[in-house]
């Protein structure tokens, strides 16, 4: 940008596009509304909008929903779960279709529970299950390993105490809060599709991609 055009923003509380808005404050390290706080009432505005629909469990999300997403995904494919077995019992050519994505030139990152970690030995007692939850996501791991040769597919494990799985596909996130108590697939599910200008589809990424830089490798 020219200097000038900068100092303007500054000086004369001008508002710069969105587009600029975005990448100075990514450069920043803070959210736009902080450095241009107008904004904040337009981003509230479209961030109602990214909403697409909310199930009230997992189970509730059409099958067909779950395999459109995978299917029409070309860009960018997140998921950061414990176990997330579900969605490979029920979509057996995942990992082949991740790894066709990844040499197609998308971006695959796959968040497991570290089966021997605290926080999947905790998140298994909480939801009654015990050991199980870490053997499930032992077996998701064993389901990637094909896809894992395959470059552009990355997969970690992660000791964090996850209070949402997140499910991204492209501009659209399923997310599946956690419940005390009570396992993943008995949670409520809100589906997202990413606007220009709102806040709740970024939200949810930023904290996938703090997860993401506290895994380690699987």
């Amino acid at each position: 940008m020219d200097p000038k055009s900068v100092e303007r923003w500054i000086t004369t509380g001008r508002t710069p596009h969105r587009g600029h808005r975005w990448k100075a404050a990514s450069f920043l390290g803070v959210d736009e509304v902080y450095l241009w706080p107008s904004v904040e009432k337009q981003a509230e505005k479209a961030s109602t909008s990214e909403l697409i629909t909310y199930y009230p469990h997992r189970g509730a999300v059409p099958a067909p929903l779950w395999s459109s997403l995978i299917e029409k995904a070309t860009d960018q494919v997140d998921i950061l779960v414990y176990a997330g077995l579900f969605l490979f019992d029920s979509n057996p050519d995942l990992p082949d279709q991740l790894a066709e994505k990844a040499k197609a030139g998308a971006q695959v990152r796959i968040l497991l529970g570290d089966p021997d970690s605290e926080a999947v030995r905790q998140r298994g007692e909480e939801e009654g299950i015990g050991g199980d939850l870490a053997a499930r996501a032992r077996i998701t791991r064993r389901y990637l390993e094909p896809a894992m040769l395959t470059p552009g597919v990355e997969v970690r494990l992660h000791d964090t105490i996850l209070y949402n799985s997140i499910y991204r596909f492209d501009e659209d996130v399923l997310v599946n809060p956690h419940v005390l108590g009570a396992p993943a697939g008995q949670n409520p599910v809100m589906h997202f599709r990413y606007l220009p200008g709102a806040r709740t589809f970024r939200h949810y990424m930023r904290s996938f991609d703090y997860a993401w830089e506290r895994g380690r490798e699987a």
